[in-house]
């Protein structure tokens, strides 16, 4: 199980699907609590395509709600 801070910074990003393994864009840099928050208020879709970046990992949003 990962743990980290609720005040780390991270960055949430969405990665979409396309025909050159996709395009990644930043909603967000800022607190791990602000970008959960974020991301729990997007459409299932979107969750579907969010990725949490710490200084030292990456992690789908759905897997690290699932945790």
């Amino acid at each position: 199980m990962r743990t980290t801070d609720e005040g780390a910074t991270v960055r949430l990003y969405y990665l979409s699907d396309g025909p050159d393994g996709g395009m990644a864009e930043t909603l967000m840099y800022g607190s791990l609590a602000d970008a959960m928050a974020l991301a729990a208020r997007q459409e299932p879709g979107v969750q579907d395509g969010l990725w949490i970046a710490t200084s030292n990992d990456v992690i789908a949003w759905r897997d690290l709600v699932n945790e």
